[in-house]
């Protein structure tokens, strides 16, 4: 498969969609990025890289850093993280309050923001300096030392993050937040801010791809804990459109309101999307249709 000419094809076949969506004003950082930007990356499992438009420009990664985190916990908290957190789709937006009352402080899964706050916190409990550890796992994932925390992004994020609060308040009364609010936020809204490419993306989560084992041949996670992962993407992955996008793309995807969007073809490729305009339910415009033409063109699916 010449997954080069696929993706340049493609490339020119979503440029009309870049002035259709609204970027995530509601974060002032983002609300400046340039929304004609594009870009696409493709690492197959034997290595081979394929990119398009502007795939080593960094970009803010936003939920997408939320596979990062829940790695990290599977592997320093195991399966006691599930006590905390549910396995279900949330069909419900991604910030919300109403959902998290009604269901007791137990948030519906680890991609909605409560649940990426518990995360957080079952990580800080087991790695103090989380922050530092996190950055350090994707940079190793990634294979660039360079990727770091946007602090312009970090300060936005906190300057608009009262729903956020809400939500960890809210936990913390529960009793599902057992760390200083403040301290469990700093490092969700730095994980946030992270600052990665599309090449640095596909290489950070090949993983997933490859039965757990990095691009380096390392054991990331287990074959075992892969699998839940890639099911989770699947399943909660693209906010409470996550049953469109398995109708339409028919992969594991997980997206973030900067405008990229992860997926992966379990045993055959990691895929990265970059384009900042927004559909209504927070994913990319461009980057949706991007990687529907993809799985459409090359039949790979996990379906």
């Amino acid at each position: 498969m010449d997954y080069q000419a696929v993706i340049d094809g493609i490339a020119e076949e979503v440029r009309p969609l870049f002035a259709r969506g609204r970027v995530a004003a509601y974060i002032p950082a983002l609300a400046a990025v340039p929304r004609d930007r594009f870009a696409m990356a493709v690492l197959t499992a034997d290595g081979a890289l394929a990119t398009t438009g502007c795939a080593g420009e960094p970009f803010s990664i936003q939920s997408i850093s939320k596979i990062f985190t829940l790695t990290l916990a599977l592997r320093h908290v195991g399966e006691k993280l599930w006590k905390r957190v549910g396995r279900e789709p949330s069909g419900s937006a991604f910030n919300s309050l109403v959902q998290l009352e009604y269901e007791h402080g137990i948030p519906r899964n680890p991609f909605i923001n409560s649940g990426a706050h518990v995360v957080t916190d079952s990580l800080m409990q087991e790695r103090p300096y989380a922050r530092d550890t996190l950055l350090a796992f994707v940079r190793e994932l990634s294979g660039n030392d360079a990727v770091a925390f946007d602090e312009t992004v970090a300060r936005s994020e906190a300057e608009t993050g009262d729903r956020n609060r809400s939500l960890a308040y809210f936990l913390k009364a529960e009793g599902n937040l057992t760390g200083d609010v403040d301290a469990v936020l700093d490092v969700y809204f730095h994980q946030c801010a992270l600052a990665m490419s599309c090449v640095d993306l596909v290489r950070a989560i090949a993983f997933l791809a490859r039965g757990g084992r990095g691009v380096d041949g390392a054991r990331v996670v287990s074959a075992g804990q892969a699998k839940r992962i890639n099911a989770l993407m699947q399943t909660c992955g693209t906010y409470d459109a996550a049953g469109e996008m398995a109708f339409r793309l028919g992969i594991p995807a997980k997206s973030g309101v900067g405008g990229g969007i992860v997926a992966v073809v379990p045993g055959k490729l990691s895929i990265a999307v970059w384009s900042p305009a927004l559909d209504k339910t927070g994913n990319s415009l461009a980057g949706v249709r991007a990687l529907e033409l993809f799985t459409g063109r090359t039949g790979l699916t996990v379906f």
